[in-house]
This record gives C-alpha cells, sequence and structure tokens, in this order.
C-alpha cells in the first residue's frame, strides 16, 4: 500500500501518553488498546498481569485521556510510545497490543527492534485491510452524527446509536468514550476528526524494516476475519519466531469474551523460557 511517510520529510512531534502503571515488580510489559478503545478496557487483564509484571496501560494518541493531534499513523504512535518508554526510564519489555495497538506494537517491533524481549499480537495481521472490511466506519458514523451536546443521560445516547451499531457489546463499548463536560453535558473524549481524516492510514500495513527475530505471540479470535491463513507467510516473513494461537467461541474482542483463556495464554507465553 502507499504510504506518504516514505516520501515527505518526517517531523512530527511526539505526544505525552497518558498511563496507569499497575505495579512495580517484575519486568516492564506495556499493554495497547485498540481503535475507539482506552487503557481501561483491558483494566482486568492489566490487573491480573500485574500480579507477575509491572505493567503499563497506555493510552494512545487521541484516544483516552492523551492528547490530541492531526497526525495519526502507525510511525507516529510508535515513537509516542517510544518516547514514554525514554521517559519512565524502560530500555526494553513486553508488548501485548489489540488491533490498532497490535499494529502500533508491530512497528516499534520492525522499527526498533532492540525496544521489545518480546510481541504478543491480539486480533490483527501485519497487512492492509480493505476499506470499510471491518464496519468501523459505520462506528465512527454513528458516533459522529450524535448531538451529543443535546443528551440528557447516557440511556439515550445507547437508544440513538442502536441505528448505526446493531451489536449491543459495540454500543457499551463506544460508550465508554462518553464522558461528562464540566458544564455537566456529554461529549466525546476521541479525537473523532483525526481518526475519520487518516482513517485509512490506520488500515495500513506497519512501515516495514528489519524481521523481529524474539519471541512473538499472535492470538486470534475463531468467529474474527483479522487474521486469516493467507496471512502466515506474511506474518512469518516479519515475525520469524511467530506462532499462532486460536481462542474458540470468540471474535475481535477475545480478551473480553473469554478472558480466563486469554489471560492463561498471554501468562503462559509472556513467562516462556527465552531460549
Amino acid at each position: 500500500m502507499h504510504h506518504p511517510d516514505l516520501e515527505v520529510p518526517y517531523a512530527i512531534i511526539v505526544m505525552q501518553l497518558n498511563c496507569r502503571q499497575y505495579s512495580t515488580q517484575g519486568k516492564a510489559l506495556i499493554i495497547l488498546h485498540g481503535l475507539f478503545g482506552s487503557l481501561s478496557n483491558w483494566g482486568w487483564h492489566s490487573k491480573q498481569l500485574a500480579k507477575t509484571f509491572a505493567v503499563y496501560g497506555l493510552d494512545l494518541r487521541n484516544h483516552g485521556d492523551s492528547p490530541h493531534a492531526n497526525a495519526l499513523n502507525y510511525r507516529v504512535m510508535a515513537d509516542d510510545v517510544r518516547e514514554f518508554m525514554r521517559s519512565a526510564g524502560i530500555e526494553e519489555c513486553a508488548f501485548i497490543g489489540h488491533s490498532m495497538g497490535g499494529k502500533v506494537a508491530m512497528q516499534l517491533a520492525l522499527s526498533h527492534p532492540e525496544s521489545l524481549t518480546r510481541l504478543m499480537v491480539v486480533d490483527i495481521a501485519p497487512v492492509a485491510y480493505p476499506p470499510a472490511a471491518d464496519g468501523q466506519m459505520d462506528v465512527l458514523a454513528g458516533m459522529e452524527a450524535m448531538e451529543v451536546e443535546a443528551l440528557s443521560s447516557r440511556k439515550e445516547a445507547e437508544q440513538r446509536l442502536v441505528a448505526t451499531i446493531e451489536d449491543e457489546a459495540t454500543r457499551k463499548f463506544v460508550l465508554t468514550n462518553l464522558i461528562r463536560n464540566e458544564d455537566g453535558g456529554y461529549r466525546w473524549r476521541l479525537n473523532l476528526a483525526s481518526i475519520r481524516d487518516n482513517y485509512d492510514r490506520l488500515r495500513e500495513k506497519p512501515l516495514l524494516g528489519e524481521a523481529f527475530t524474539k519471541p512473538t505471540l499472535f492470538v486470534k479470535g475463531a468467529l474474527s476475519n483479522y487474521i486469516q491463513a493467507q496471512n502466515e507467510e506474511e506474518i512469518l516473513d516479519l515475525f520469524p519466531r511467530a506462532s499462532v494461537k486460536t481462542i474458540m467461541q470468540a471474535g475481535h474482542w477475545l480478551h473480553a469474551e473469554r478472558p480466563q483463556a486469554f489471560q492463561k495464554i498471554a501468562t503462559d507465553f509472556l513467562l516462556q523460557d527465552e531460549n
């Protein structure tokens, strides 16, 4: 896919990302959420993993409580994370990244492999996805169409989203981004304009660097189409030590749908010997 980043001078200012540190004991582990998500979506898993690892949950730019910016692509998001690691004094660590966050983690692994000890990618492949293949633009349209300033309650907001977001779980996930204004009204905490303007960038594959040769695990939901059999060759080209595990009876939000199964897979992988 066309990559404008390769053609223009690169001078994007990195963001100071919002972070929650769940623990200080053990090796460092950074968890990155997906599109429309935030670190809070991974709160339960972060607390479970914090029993063993020094877990950091990050809000990526234009999401959660992190700053907003016009630029939104995997190169700048990976640089944001790298800057966070510098400021936190983390030389290298393990990563878990879901969906968009998985592509950010892959970008970091391919461009700065020294920053990662191992990589767990959740239900996303290092490939370019076709437009509207995932229904995310429908979600975005539903959020933009809602006059949030006129809302009287969160229940009203959910009722208005039914027309554009049929799935109840997705509606509730989206509504985690609806917060109160200082005047008591509502607003979206996401930078919807930047997400819309840069959505094609978020469908892209990570910019290629050298292959990442450290332990890598891709975890897919059996009911999800984000990682397909034909992606295996490209995965192994970029991540030659990669393996793929499937969680049955789970879709794209497999960590929420089958939390115990996901937690076991994550813990087993993160505690594996390096050899």
